[in-house]
């Protein structure tokens, strides 16, 4: 694809057949008593069948709002300006910001679910798990309960639960790891084709952590279905995801498969996220931190927003707005320097090799 069908698809791929999901120049601003909060600007993408996309990023990078944003379940003081999420349903575009509350409540469980963060605030603490998966299913179809209860057994073995046991559990009487991967079990109760995730493993010892992350890889193998994950997690991403997505400042500054974004990163903050994780082999002397902060959504730095943090920065960072170029026909970012930084990265990994 040329640079020019890049812009004409807003700054993404081109959709193709295999698309299920196409965000294009989504904006999503919060109203305050201080102004408004540009959360979300500008994102573009699309989700393949089956493909699993990682949205990576700092707190208050806009991540969860563009989650949230995808099924439209927003808070009040959040609105949408512009933008479009199409989604493919059967050779049939849907927009989804213009479905009516009936269609748009099928959408949300039938065809994309979504996994909160927080198993405990996210299931009803006076319902054993069976009555909330019957509750779900219910509101959707018409099942007897003898249906419902088998569909849950099934889904609870999936997840590596004892159905016996767990079914007739209270919320406060599971583990949080148990917790997670109920509801991750709920999620896919009426078989969506996308899942989203929010933070699936925050708050879990490293062990659970394992045990969610294998559970999420059996059941993408089994079933098919796409899933876009939430996380600060960079581990997460490389094991699960297909492609990442870097967002900074409430836009996606990099998009490319897990190979490019771990081993040829073009933006200087996605290197920087990389270059802040700890490896196997390095001691803390081969760690280095982002300095500054985050930007401020309701007042960000003219140009790129990353400049005042941001060891490549030149004087046109500071001014311009910074456009979306093609790295390669899989990668894209929004950075002028982008050929200096993968030139130091490249110098940084033979000095390492070296020592």
């Amino acid at each position: 694809m040329s640079q020019r069908e890049l812009e004409a698809a807003g700054g993404i791929y081109t959709a193709t057949d295999e698309t299920i999901l196409s965000v294009r120049d989504l904006w999503v601003e919060y109203r305050t008593g201080r102004g408004r909060v540009q959360a979300v600007r500008g994102a573009n993408f699309d989700l393949r069948r089956g493909e699993s996309l990682a949205l990576i990023g700092e707190s208050g990078s806009g991540k969860t709002t563009l989650g949230l944003a995808l099924v439209r379940l927003l808070p009040e003081a959040a609105f949408v300006p512009r933008g479009s999420i199409t989604y493919q349903q059967h050779g049939e575009a849907v927009e989804v910001l213009g479905l009516d509350q009936e269609r748009l409540r099928r959408f949300r469980w039938e065809e994309c679910a979504m996994v909160f963060q927080g198993a405990q605030n996210s299931l009803n603490p006076v319902l054993t798990i069976l009555d909330q998966f019957a509750d779900t299913f219910l509101a959707h179809q018409r099942e007897s309960g003898r249906a419902i209860e088998a569909r849950a057994r099934d889904l609870m073995r999936m997840v590596q639960l004892d159905p016996e046991r767990v079914l007739r559990c209270y919320p406060h009487e599971l583990s949080g790891g148990m917790r997670q991967r109920v509801l991750i079990a709920m999620s896919l109760l009426l078989s969506p084709e996308i899942l989203i995730l929010d933070e699936p493993t925050t708050a879990l010892d490293i062990l659970t952590q394992r045990a969610i992350i294998d559970v999420l890889r059996r059941l993408k193998e089994q079933l098919g279905f796409a899933t876009i994950f939430v996380s600060h997690d960079l581990s997460l991403a490389a094991e699960l995801a297909d492609r990442v997505a870097t967002m900074y400042g409430g836009r996606i500054v990099e998009l490319g498969t897990v190979e490019d974004i771990f081993y040829q990163p073009a933006h200087p903050y996605t290197a920087a996220l990389l270059e802040a994780v700890p490896t196997v082999v390095g001691g803390p002397d081969t760690l280095s931190s982002i300095p500054g902060s985050p930007p401020d959504l309701r007042n960000l730095p003219s140009g790129c927003p990353f400049h005042p943090r941001c060891a490549f920065a030149i004087e046109r960072c500071t001014v311009e707005d910074v456009p979306t170029e093609l790295v390669s026909d899989q990668q894209q970012v929004a950075c002028i320097r982008w050929r200096e930084v993968r030139v130091d990265r490249r110098l940084t990994r033979t000095e390492e090799s070296v020592r």
